[in-house]
């Protein structure tokens, strides 16, 4: 973090500082298991947990103060009446010192970690860049990502998630971006949100906390975020291949693996651009062309995108994950988590991998979709016989839905209680040629269940 001391912050935040004035030159953490040197250590207070109980396990490791809601005893405290709100003026404060910065802020209902992962690769070969560990994107992530920005950053790679109206509007206070990425709209949290309008209107705050200077970069595939163009003073780049896109792919090939070769074509004065991704599925290409229109917004040239987009790959564990196992089995791990987009989007891909191999779905509960959730595991479950899946195994009940659809399309369909029962199936049913996808929400468990098969068969476990 950019050094600040105690009675600094406390200026920002409104906090009261009880104990010595410090400097913070560590990492500002919510976990006090990562607590290092110099750290600030965040204390929360959860629905199980208080964080103050931790913040002697935080300075045994070197935080030398807490920001909380009570003094701390032995060590320095800031005592704000809110949390959540002085850790966000933190945030904003390392922001506003920090002259160099560019900020790129990304959203949308899937695909926002694979783009921040690919876009922080890219802008890493010019400049130091900072971007979410994992799917940091909350209110309490993205402070946490802005927290590890130094004097010398040049990039800060926001990923901005939201269950409800107004969260982005929200992280985009704490990290005001300049170029904003919006991916697509689509029914995750629908659940939460109530309408795929309400999401919509939610991504759009991306798109409006932008400058007049800056620039939005829209999916002109999706109708929804092609007309948020509408609500910024921003320029906006559309990519896709939609006829309006500003930017397009041409060409788009998949090798064998599932891996796509595609030409950006429209990118401002660069000629045709060939591209071959390392990434997996003809989804990543439309991330990818976003990423390009940004690199090349924050000054990158053609080849240089090109080539970092080529050298890219995965970052973050458990999406589109592939493993090749010894035992001739291909195992993709993308049960980080789902929606009825991203498992389409898996499912497509697992079959384009597979070609004429066997293709075994491993397919969870889908979480936060409301009263749209039995027809849209439905979906999921007629999408996997159209594609020609070979086996869907169902885990858990709420994947009932996935089961019936897909038999009624003749798949070869088994359903089980648990991951343990699915791990059971699985240690008879897979032989080599075999590719399985595993796909959930994350409190379903699969991607556990993926990273055990990968041990078990003699795989290692590289991300």
């Amino acid at each position: 973090m950019i050094p600040l001391r105690l009675s600094e912050i406390a200026a920002v935040t409104g906090a009261q500082l009880h104990g010595p004035d410090q400097l913070i030159d560590g990492p500002v953490v919510t976990d006090s298991r990562e607590a290092a040197a110099g750290s600030l250590y965040v204390a929360r207070i959860g629905e199980v947990a208080d964080g103050h109980d931790y913040a002697p396990a935080a300075a045994a490791a070197g935080a030398v103060a807490t920001l909380g809601s009570r003094p701390v005893d032995g060590m320095s405290t800031l005592v704000a009446d809110d949390v959540q709100e002085a850790f966000a003026k933190l945030a904003r404060e390392v922001i506003e010192r920090a002259d160099r910065l560019r900020v790129i802020g990304i959203t949308g209902s899937s695909g926002k970690t694979t783009t921040k992962d690919l876009l922080a690769q890219v802008l890493a070969t010019v400049g130091e860049t900072v971007a979410p560990v994992g799917s940091l994107n909350s209110e309490v992530g993205v402070p946490l990502t802005v927290c590890r920005v130094t004097p010398s950053t040049d990039f800060l790679v926001a990923e901005m998630g939201a269950s409800g109206v107004g969260h982005i509007a929200y992280l985009t206070r704490i990290a005001p971006p300049t170029i904003g990425i919006v991916l697509n709209v689509g029914s995750a949290h629908l659940g939460e949100f109530g309408s795929v309008e309400a999401i919509a209107r939610t991504k759009s705050e991306l798109v409006q906390a932008l400058p007049e200077s800056g620039l939005a970069i829209l999916n002109a595939d999706d109708a929804r975020v092609s007309a948020m163009a509408r609500q910024t003073t921003a320029r906006v780049i559309r990519v896709g291949q939609a006829p309006d896109a500003d930017v397009r792919c041409d060409d788009v090939v998949l090798d064998d693996s599932g891996r796509a070769r595609f030409t950006i074509v429209g990118l401002a004065d660069e000629g045709p651009l060939p591209v071959s991704l390392q990434l997996y599925g003809a989804h990543q290409v439309g991330n990818a062309l976003a990423v390009a229109v940004a690199a090349h917004e924050l000054g990158l040239g053609g080849a240089a995108i090109a080539r970092a987009l080529e050298s890219a790959r995965p970052v973050s564990r458990w999406r589109m994950e592939v493993h090749q196992l010894p035992t001739g089995v291909t195992l993709v791990n993308d049960a980080y988590n789902a929606n009825p987009d991203s498992m389409k989007a898996a499912l497509h891909a697992l079959a384009q991998m597979a070609g004429e191999r066997r293709t075994v779905a491993v397919l969870g509960e889908m979480l936060e979709l409301g009263d749209e959730s039995e027809a849209a595991h439905r979906g999921v479950g007629e999408t996997a016989a159209s594609l020609g899946v070979t086996d869907v195994v169902a885990v858990g009940t709420g994947a009932a839905p996935i089961a019936a659809a897909a038999a009624l399309g003749g798949v070869r369909v088994h359903q089980v209680a648990d991951v343990e029962q699915a791990h059971n199936l699985l240690s008879d049913l897979l032989v080599s040629g075999d590719v399985v996808l595993l796909k959930s929400s994350r409190d379903s468990g699969l991607r556990y269940l993926g990273d055990r098969i990968t041990v078990e068969q003699g795989g290692e476990i590289t991300q």
